[in-house]
């Protein structure tokens, strides 16, 4: 009866694991039907985790639902017809065919297995790719002859400009890149933070590493962690990008490069929409706002300690990691939000906002272990407060963004009203707001797609000193690059990052100009691979490395653009 009861749950799990996961029971392993490797043990949990970190974008093409499930039946079919007409082959003795299919799943395996590669044939793309190897040669021949004496044209693709046909995926470029890394976290991050480091600023030599703060938005509230997260022995795209024939040794070289994550996790009630992290001499406080409509403070120093030592992080799993006390905690708003900044100039001080349209100020108390809030808030706004960024040179001023599509300046020293606005800075919500730290610019993003630059010293004329129109989506993220006063970055929900810089002036002719005719001069690059882009920020120690969030996890890259 136990053993009845125990098939009867591995034949469950095992279908489970087909539609969700592409996974097929094979001689006692479990084996994927899109790389072929092998998982010895029968856990769901290893399952997950391989192809969550081995086919995101077999995930992201296909969501958790019918349309996995159909892509998996599909695939599982034509594997199985391979391996039938295989068998035909070999028991016919026809031995080309039968040494093309092997070559052919080998060359998809290897594909697969391939380092910084996730890219997922369609499950028609086996069959398809005997089927139709030969017509394929004839054409490569074609082509040949057609480009015989000239030089291949290469066409640039633009997000939004054109639809992939069916089949068609994008390969990515690595050579695009001096630095790209992915990272999974288990549950995904709306928001995270960058924190200093010891370790000095302009960092641009391998090995780099590099601290975050960010909090997740798991399925249950109790599932919720704070994360502190070291990621270093990061290296460069240029070894890649090289060739070599000194296969042993590139092995030895490809161990030694790879990137390693230490994290250590404090257990948050709740989802984590923002996180906001200032540093001090000898401490570092992350503001977390919850979905539970609280904003609490928590100090970071354990967390900092232990991913920083073996001995520490001991420790710390052994007594700190299952506490989670905050050092301080405020329940004022009358809802969730998720506006939150800490001031540059004033330590300590935080303003908050919530999807009421309140704004709350705090100002630190002596000590430094708790904060005074005005119960009476800033109310200019009448919709839901979208972002708050303080002045970077005025310790008493910051601005504010909100769905009722207005960007406001505001005084503390003047409360309750704003003391400039544009109430119509976009058609629709505005999402996001980054204050220039070395020019008087503002730049916003919106529900319209658009991304615009306010000169704050002509704030009042109501119109953008510049206004670009490339994302076909929300802009959720934006952010103006520390080191550079005139890069900036943005991310959109059409899943593109951007970056751009407004020194840049339109120069004619190249050899793709018929290809980027139409788009603006400014833009510099656009970065794809994420699901659900939510965050953006830059690090301010390595110049040029940017990092994302997505519901895919994370992305750290430079460009060759900046």
């Amino acid at each position: 009866m136990a053993k009845r009861k125990k098939d009867e749950e591995y034949r469950t799990f095992q279908q489970e694991w087909t539609e969700e996961f592409a996974f097929v029971e094979r001689a006692g392993s479990a084996v994927c039907l899109i790389c072929n490797d092998k998982i010895a043990s029968m856990k769901r949990s290893n399952i997950k985790r391989h192809f969550d970190t081995r086919h995101t974008t077999f995930a992201s093409k296909y969501p958790a639902g019918d349309s996995r499930k159909e892509a998996c039946q599909e695939l599982l079919c034509r594997v199985q017809a391979t391996q039938q007409q295989l068998r035909v082959w070999t028991q016919q003795g026809d031995w080309n065919s039968a040494s093309f299919a092997g070559a052919l799943a080998i060359k998809v395996a290897l594909m697969m297995s391939a380092p910084g590669k996730d890219t997922f044939p369609t499950a028609a793309d086996a069959m398809e790719e005997m089927e139709q190897s030969s017509s394929e040669e004839d054409e490569m021949e074609e082509d040949e002859e057609e480009n015989e004496g000239g030089e291949r044209k290469e066409k640039v693709y633009v997000p939004g400009r054109e639809v992939l046909n069916p089949g068609e995926q994008l390969e990515m470029d690595r050579s695009a890149y001096r630095l790209y890394h992915e990272c999974q976290t288990g549950a995904p991050c709306l928001s995270f933070d960058v924190l200093r480091d010891a370790d000095g600023d302009g960092r641009e030599q391998f090995p780099l590493s590099m601290l975050l703060c960010a909090g997740t938005q798991a399925d249950s509230a109790n599932a919720n962690r704070l994360l502190v997260m070291r990621m270093h022995n990061i290296y460069g795209t240029e070894k890649e990008n090289e060739e070599s024939s000194d296969e042993e040794s590139d092995e030895e070289d490809d161990e030694e490069r790879k990137p390693q994550l230490e994290l250590a996790m404090l257990p948050h009630y709740g989802g984590i929409n923002r996180v906001r992290v200032m540093q001090e001499a000898e401490r570092s406080l992350a503001a977390v706002w919850s979905d539970k409509g609280l904003v609490e403070i928590f100090d970071l120093s354990q967390q900092l300690e232990a991913v920083h030592s073996a001995a520490a992080m001991a420790t710390f799993l052994k007594h700190q990691q299952g506490e989670a006390t905050p050092l301080f905690s405020f329940s004022g708003h009358m809802t969730e939000g998720f506006a939150l900044d800490w001031s540059p100039k004033v330590s300590g001080r935080l303003i908050s906002a919530d999807c009421k349209k309140n704004i709350h100020l705090w100002e630190p108390r002596e000590g430094g272990t708790s904060w005074q809030i005005d119960q009476r808030p800033f109310s200019s706004h009448c919709k839901s407060v979208e972002d708050l960024q303080w002045s970077p040179t005025e310790a008493t001023v910051f601005a504010s963004c909100s769905v009722d599509q207005s960007i406001r300046i505001w005084d503390i020293r003047a409360p309750p009203n704003s003391m400039l606005s544009v109430d119509q800075a976009h058609s629709s919500d505005v999402n996001v707001i980054s204050w220039n730290r070395n020019e008087p610019f503002l730049l916003s993003g919106g529900d319209d797609g658009l991304l615009k630059v306010w000169d704050l010293r002509q704030f009042k004329s109501g119109q953008p000193v510049a206004n670009f129109k490339q994302h076909s989506a929300p802009v959720t993220s934006v952010e103006w690059n520390p080191l550079d006063s005139s890069v900036f970055a943005a991310a959109g929900a059409d899943d593109v990052v951007s970056q751009w810089d407004l020194s840049v002036e339109a120069c004619g002719g190249g050899p793709s100009a018929e290809d980027i005719a139409g788009l603006p001069p400014q833009l510099l690059f656009l970065h794809q691979g994420q699901t659900e882009v939510k965050e953006i920020h830059w690090h301010p120690q390595l110049p040029g490395v940017l990092l994302s969030t997505a519901l895919s996890g994370f992305n750290v890259f430079r460009t060759i653009s900046v």
